[in-house]
């Protein structure tokens, strides 16, 4: 595989809590999106790991296209 998966054309809306390590699927294989869960092993992608400094909901990528991922930038408006 050597492009990510667009999963949906829409954000991941979720809960996150303040410094707490999350593990963000980067390939779009994963079946608990949007986080890993092994899928991409062996295919070139690795997850990324991130915290966040304030306990609120999120928006992450759904797409893989987002240049601030895990974060949504909008960029599956132009998909």
């Amino acid at each position: 595989m050597s492009e990510a998966v667009c999963h949906q054309k829409k954000p991941y809306v979720v809960e996150l809590e303040a410094d707490k390590e999350y593990w963000y699927c980067t390939c779009g294989q994963s079946s608990t999106q949007p986080w890993c869960d092994g899928s991409h092993k062996g295919s070139g992608f690795a997850p990324k790991s991130f915290t966040v400094s304030e306990t609120k909901k999120y928006g992450l990528c759904g797409c893989r296209a987002s240049g601030g991922q895990p974060f949504c930038d909008a960029s599956h408006k132009t998909l």
